[in-house]
């Protein structure tokens, strides 16, 4: 027999309570706290996968073999790069992203290009049908990827068991339920019962699983974030719907960087990787027009060109404004207070506005020195020459900070035909000028770069 029990959990954090509190002692957010009802089991029994495997014994860490996992090539070249050179077997990766983003599009383009392995396709949102005429719309090549809509989990491992796939796809976690749970699909409970039993068959049968998540309003991963931290690797899919672009960004992954960043082009035939972002991410021609500075940023082991375009005009109102898009709102406060402090530059009555083209957001403190110089070619009404690019982080004092791998910086730009590069002095220690055929101008303060820029 089982009986019933009520609790209420933290929507945020996963925290349970056996009464209602305003003030998560957890995490600290206030109301957040739901009633889920429960069914606790008499013994002490959890969902199976089906798949019988011995249990585990200590073992002497120095006698563990640590010989590198063989990935599972997915044959796109952008996601193989975010899950650090491919799909590492008994993996769990979760992919987010908001309603219509291109989640499911992605996750089934990849599957239809990997016909040599056995797939196994859980839809619980999706009928089939839809499913096949996505698929007709990506690829002409017809796969055997088996599909299957269920929503029960424990329907999902017999049909596991009786396929024995090479990866599981489960689209998605928000729509599977455990019979050993009385509470909705979707609740709490259900979400992180059923992760944690897909993560132990992922583990026992060193199967690949993705798994597909909703993003809440704030912009993380629907559910408690428990779910987080029981998969291995957790990419958000991001974008505005308003543009082409798409990004897919590494927010955990316990078997590569976190930092890497990859880029797709949403098309009517599915997402085109963008093997070099910098030629779209420019303007065609921007010559002439205030406002305008090209950064060289970084986003994991990838250089790329990218437009800083700032406006600056009088305040109209009695609070000036601030906004950026792309950029962090309070570091912009701090370079304009940078300006006024260090270089004399008066913007307190100006409205000011940001904006990184292409809708990336950038996280590089490198474009520290584009940003600044776009906002006073819009102050002055100043264009900066068409063939100039930079690099470089702004200090509270003024200064022109070294930033790191500026080689690979300077060849991004000499790539796309740049002529000169402004960069921090202490960089050109330790760099090769003569293979370099781009002209270099190293600057130490801010007053410096101006002067290079403006004359």
């Amino acid at each position: 027999m089982a009986k019933e029990k009520t609790v209420y959990v933290c929507t945020n954090c996963g925290q349970d309570s056996p009464k209602w509190v305003g003030k998560c002692p957890s995490c600290g957010e206030w109301n957040t706290y739901v009633e889920e009802i429960v069914r606790k089991e008499t013994v002490n029994k959890r969902p199976v996968s089906g798949i019988k495997t011995e249990k585990p014994k200590p073992i002497i860490l120095s006698e563990i073999e640590a010989d590198d996992e063989p990935r599972i090539n997915l044959h796109d070249e952008e996601l193989n790069r975010v899950l650090g050179g491919g799909l590492v077997p008994g993996s769990l990766v979760l992919i987010g992203g908001e309603p219509g983003i291109g989640k499911s599009t992605l996750v089934l383009q990849t599957v239809l290009h990997i016909p040599e392995k056995r797939v196994l396709y859980v839809s619980g949102e999706e009928s089939a049908r839809q499913l096949k005429l996505r698929a007709d719309r990506l690829s002409q090549n017809p796969t055997d990827c088996l599909i299957v809509c269920e929503t029960s989990l424990e329907q999902i491992f017999v049909h596991i068991k009786n396929t024995r796939p090479d990866l599981v796809i489960i689209d998605s976690i928000q729509t599977i339920s455990t019979e050993s749970i009385e509470s909705s699909p979707g609740s709490i409970a259900q979400v992180r019962e059923c992760s944690a039993s897909i993560l132990r068959f992922a583990k026992e049968t060193h199967t690949p699983v993705l798994l597909i998540g909703h993003i809440n309003k704030e912009g993380s991963i629907a559910g408690p974030k428990v779910l987080e931290h029981i998969v291995d690797t957790v990419l958000q899919f991001e974008g505005d719907q308003h543009y082409m672009y798409r990004i897919l960004r590494s927010i955990k992954n316990r078997f590569g960087s976190t930092a890497e960043l990859g880029i797709y082009e949403m098309r009517q035939d599915g997402l085109r990787q963008v093997s070099n972002p910098s030629e779209l991410l420019l303007s065609q021609d921007h010559e002439g027009m205030s406002g305008i500075a090209i950064a060289s940023a970084i986003e994991g082991i990838r250089p790329f060109l990218i437009e800083t375009q700032a406006l600056v005009s009088s305040a109209v109102y009695g609070n000036p404004q601030r906004s950026a898009t792309g950029f962090d709102l309070r570091r912009m406060n701090m370079l304009l207070a940078v300006l006024e402090k260090r270089v004399g530059f008066k913007l307190a009555q100006k409205d000011v506005f940001l904006n990184i083209a292409g809708g990336l957001k950038v996280n590089d403190p490198a474009i520290d020195l584009a940003v600044i110089s776009a906002i006073l070619s819009s102050n002055m009404d100043t264009a900066i020459e068409q063939e100039v690019c930079m690099a470089g982080e702004i200090g509270l004092s003024g200064e022109i900070r070294p930033v790191n791998r500026i080689e690979q910086r300077i060849g991004e730009a000499e790539k796309l035909g740049f002529k000169r590069f402004v960069l921090p002095k202490y960089n050109l220690q330790g760099i090769d000028t003569k293979k370099i055929k781009i002209e270099l101008i190293p600057v130490r303060k801010v007053e410096e770069a101006f002067r290079a820029l403006f004359g």
